[in-house]
């Protein structure tokens, strides 16, 4: 791959997912969607690896804007600390036993099909929260219930095209827990998962080296220039991100996630992909 190629196919990922891990629109799943469309598949492990980068610099954003919040979790009475901590374990169990098959699922000749169903019921599972937090009169703050129920939906999230930050932040608003929190607690949940996914990658690259040689100079050049954009990309999704919750607009994200579900579907049922 030459480097202007690599460059702007990594840029592009990139900054789509520093804006899309934040927004309730499923980073995952756009990543996967974009890598057909631009037709960028390196193959042997090595996509998972670019994924698994440009993750990072979403955890960068995260880490710049949530600094105090971070390091409240290590003083006493270390409560909110111990509910990131089970939050995350059930995404972590559903990651290390099913990675391979989900990955396989939307990898595969169906993969855009699966795409569009899990777009949709993203867009769904939006327009059900607001409807819910319009009419909610009191909010509650976050305890163990609902830093439980998140943390189901963020195992429920290893789906692309199901929002990470989209099914947390739904969760934590259908349990009644206030808005703040639940957006606070969301972006917190995913330093672990992000940690995690990188750590195992790690682990795969140590079995499988040619991943990494495959990629070549080019290609950690642009995937250097993506994770400087998923940085920046994400510390205004995040920004953004803030203010919607308190407000609980997501409908015109759930509209946005039907257009594209239903472009994957179309894409599908013409065999395009």
């Amino acid at each position: 791959m030459g480097l202007w190629e690599a460059v702007w196919k990594s840029g592009v990922l990139g900054a789509v997912q520093g804006l899309t891990e934040f927004l309730p629109v499923s980073s995952s799943g756009h990543l996967t969607f974009l890598q057909k469309i631009l037709g960028y598949d390196l193959g042997g492990g090595s996509m998972t690896f670019i994924n698994v980068m440009m993750h990072l610099g979403t955890l960068i954003a995260v880490i710049v804007v949530f600094w105090r919040d971070i390091l409240a979790l290590f003083r006493k009475p270390f409560k909110t600390l111990l509910m990131l901590i089970v939050a995350t374990i059930p995404a972590g169990v559903v990651g290390l036993l099913f990675k391979d098959r989900i990955e396989a699922l939307f990898d595969g000749p169906q993969g855009m099909l699966w795409l569009a169903v899990c777009f949709a019921l993203t867009g769904l599972l939006l327009l059900v929260a607001e409807l819910v937090a319009k009419r909610q009169k009191e909010q509650r703050p976050l305890g163990w219930g609902n830093s439980v129920s998140m943390g189901l939906m963020q195992a429920v999230a290893l789906f692309p095209g199901i929002s990470r930050s989209g099914s947390t932040i739904v969760a934590g608003t259908l349990t009644g827990a206030r808005r703040e929190d639940v957006a606070r607690f969301s972006f917190l949940m995913s330093i672990p998962v992000i940690l995690g996914s990188f750590a195992v990658e790690v682990y795969d690259v140590a079995k499988t080296p040619a991943a990494i040689t495959q990629i070549g100079a080019n290609g950690f050049v642009g995937i250097a220039i993506g994770i400087v954009l998923s940085v920046v990309f994400g510390f205004l999704a995040i920004k953004l991100m803030l203010r919607v919750i308190r407000k609980a607009n997501y409908i015109w994200f759930s509209v946005y996630l039907v257009c594209i579900s239903l472009t994957c579907f179309w894409l599908n049922a013409l065999g395009i992909f």
